[in-house]
């Protein structure tokens, strides 16, 4: 007896199968990950072939099957149709789902981290700034998606207080040469010299206050830096590295390589 069932959720892999079929992965609320063949979807004419592409949110029709669930029907409900017209913003949305796909398990309902992926898409999507303010939103958006990812994950580093002696440590602006560290395997930052453990990095007094806003459900406006620090430190310059601080921190404790955050590195030319 073949069983349908019913989900509502967003593509967030995909591959060609076979001569016309398409494999995808898609993030449930209900179910976490479901992996499922799109029959014909890569056809001109499929009714499923625009509702599989990465970042489309369905409610779906499927049948179970032995390794792999079988779509009947997609209606689409939204399809962050805004972030396909803008290179920046697709290569963050393709970066973020990757993540998610690493994060999120099968047979477990993951609502939060659904409903998470799903905003922080719409927030990138409303940016309508010009280059380069526009591009250096869009990495300030991703590195506080990422920090939101890794923190409902388990796992966010600690930006507050140092990860060796817990003491807190708060940006130092007064003195441009002042750094902080950062280590992968501690979880977070560190005093430099503390416990005679070397620091993966180095943070200026920016990076780390936006390290330490991130936690926060949303991001300041400029005005939160004045323009003497913004000078010293620059801004566009700031978030980059702490994107990559983040990146490297999720690749050190996944185990794994994120293919799609190379598309990042591309945007850097246009931020400046």
């Amino acid at each position: 007896m073949i069983m349908s069932f019913k989900v509502t959720g967003i593509i967030i892999k995909g591959a060609p199968l076979g001569e016309a079929d398409r494999l995808v992965t898609i993030l449930t609320p209900d179910q976490g990950l479901v992996r499922a063949v799109a029959p014909g979807a890569r056809q001109h004419r499929s009714a499923l072939r625009g509702r599989t592409e990465l970042l489309v949110v369905n409610d779906f029709l499927l049948t179970r099957g032995r390794s792999l669930d079988r779509i009947q029907q997609a209606e689409t409900i939204t399809s962050y149709a805004g972030l396909s017209r803008d290179f920046a913003k697709l290569a963050v949305g393709q970066y973020l789902a990757e993540v998610v796909n690493h994060l999120a398990v099968s047979q477990t309902p993951q609502p939060e981290l659904y409903a998470l992926l799903l905003e922080h898409l719409r927030r990138i999507e409303l940016i309508e700034l010009t280059p380069p303010e526009r591009v250096s939103q869009v990495i300030a958006h991703l590195t506080q998606g990422l920090f939101h990812l890794v923190a409902i994950a388990g796992f966010a580093p600690q930006v507050q207080r140092c990860s060796v002696t817990q003491v807190a440590i708060e940006p130092n602006f007064a003195d441009p040469r002042w750094r902080i560290g950062f280590n992968h395997e501690m979880g977070g930052i560190m005093t430099l010299g503390s416990g005679n453990i070397p620091p993966d990095q180095r943070l200026t007094a920016l990076e780390l206050d936006l390290l330490q806003i991130l936690p926060d459900r949303d991001l300041p406006g400029l005005q939160r830096w004045s323009v003497d620090e913004q000078m010293i430190f620059p801004l566009e310059t700031a978030w980059l590295r702490v994107e990559n601080l983040l990146r490297q921190y999720l690749e050190h404790h996944m185990g794994k390589r994120l293919k799609s955050a190379t598309l990042i590195d591309t945007l850097a030319p246009l931020a400046f």
